[in-house]
């Protein structure tokens, strides 16, 4: 403006005005005046800008574009064979029913199974042996007719999917470990069973489901501690940030252990795993070392959490209720169902009744034929509780890009974006999505707190 004024009054006619130092000294203070003006304007304009800029409120958090930026992580390549190795296990799930139902007819149909009872009964005339016998028999023939399945599923899978670690040596050895301790606890478990089904003609069904819930019950909480050891070595994690983390958690959510246990998983498997278990004075925390040496320190804060969040919120028993019932289910159709098709086919097959030990492949292949059509119901019991502990994760370890980092490493096995029909029949836990997206809406509702964190 200032220029513009100056330039302005040079036009007019020199001659009009005549030269002299008054008329040139006023000219220098008006311009002297108006610069100071745009100055001050300049100024006002530029507060008034920056008071623009500091009313205008900031973006808030988009919890859809920071979901679909972690599945992006994962390559398209990585995430078609994700997805062909979880599809598949649609497909293994009908096939494993339907094997399972061949091996029972096998055991029925040649009459083998009839073979292993007179075996037992020749061999002691005592009831609970004659079991235990032929629950021993009965547990190596069906190990080897499902051999064939067992390999494919168990070895040349994984190793197909790059989840194995393992050779085939060490591989069958565990295979064998497992069912010599097979071979130990399921005689128990029969001669218990039986003995129910003997001393309780009419009402078995009801007695059979109850302690079927209390062995599992046995096994859920004291395996972990007694088992598991047979196929890892666990040690004691070494002090550091991981381990004051993870003991910080426990003793902020009243789990009361002084020690941290790392077990060697990577020798099998890629996979990241760890657990909240045991019982009285065998509770422990453990994770694999998978998780120790893949994960950030956040993530398996997030991991840590989410365990935790299962014993703090005693999944363990209410999921034993809900199982309780449902077996309580599967009892009454095997009461209806074993009888009805014993007086088609029991004849033919020798088997006596119900007390019959001979009569145990139908037994498991009918309860097998109840537990598939519920699949759905149990996998959504499962996942219920798998997302209820996810949220208690989220508000324990305050780590949610940890959580999701942790997700989408679950995600190299499982789906990571399912269709929500398909999430409900087949997963047992939330999609790899579903928990990103969990994480990332946690995160929005929590901007401000974890930015004074930082």
């Amino acid at each position: 403006m200032a220029l513009l004024w100056m330039v302005g009054g040079s036009m007019g006619p020199a001659e009009a005005a005549p030269m002299g130092t008054s008329q040139v000294g006023g000219t220098e203070a008006e311009a002297t005046q108006a610069t100071q003006a745009t100055e001050a304007q300049g100024v006002e304009v530029g507060a008034l800008e920056t008071e623009v800029e500091s009313s205008q409120p900031e973006q808030p958090f988009d919890v859809e574009a920071a979901t679909q930026a972690y599945l992006a992580r994962l390559s398209p390549e990585d995430r078609a064979r994700s997805d062909a190795y979880f599809e598949g296990g649609y497909w293994l799930l009908l096939w494993g029913f339907l094997y399972g139902l061949g091996v029972a007819w096998f055991l029925l149909g040649t009459g083998l199974s009839v073979r292993m009872r007179n075996l037992a009964e020749r061999l002691t005339k005592r009831l609970p042996l004659q079991t235990a016998l032929y629950a021993g028999q009965y547990l190596l023939a069906t190990a080897v007719l499902g051999f064939p399945l067992t390999l494919y599923t168990g070895f040349f899978r994984e190793h197909q999917y790059n989840l194995a670690t393992q050779t085939f040596g060490p591989w069958l050895w565990e295979q064998m470990v497992g069912l010599m301790v097979g071979l130990v606890i399921m005689p128990m478990v029969l001669v218990i069973m039986y003995g129910v089904l003997r001393h309780a003609p009419r009402t078995w069904w009801i007695w059979g489901a109850g302690v079927s819930i209390v062995l599992a019950a046995i096994l859920i909480l004291l395996g972990p501690v007694y088992l598991d050891p047979l196929f890892n070595t666990y040690e004691p994690l070494e002090d550091g940030p991981v381990r004051d983390s993870i003991l910080s958690l426990a003793r902020a959510n009243g789990i009361g252990v002084d020690n941290v246990y790392q077990f060697d998983a990577s020798r099998q498997s890629t996979r990241i795993s760890a657990n909240v278990s045991g019982f009285a004075g065998t509770m422990s925390i453990r994770l694999n070392d998978n998780l120790l040496n893949r994960m950030s320190l956040p993530a398996i804060e997030a991991v840590m959490a989410h365990e935790m969040g299962h014993y703090v919120l005693n999944h363990i028993y209410e999921m034993l209720i809900y199982f309780a019932v449902i077996l309580l289910g599967g009892f009454a159709f095997l009461r209806w169902s074993f009888d009805w098709v014993l007086d088609r086919w029991g004849a033919r097959w020798g088997v006596r009744g119900i007390t019959d030990v001979a009569g145990l492949p139908l037994l498991v292949a009918l309860l097998s034929l109840y537990m598939f059509v519920l699949t759905p119901v149990l996998n959504g019991i499962i996942r219920t509780n798998e997302a209820e502990s996810d949220i208690f994760g989220l508000n324990a370890a305050r780590q949610p890009d940890g959580f999701a980092e942790a997700a989408l490493s679950l995600s190299e096995y499982r789906k990571l974006d399912p269709g929500p029909f398909e999430e409900w029949l087949f997963f047992d836990h939330p999609s790899g999505h579903t928990r990103i997206h969990m994480a990332m809406q946690w995160k929005a509702e929590h901007l401000e707190e974890l930015e004074a964190q930082d």
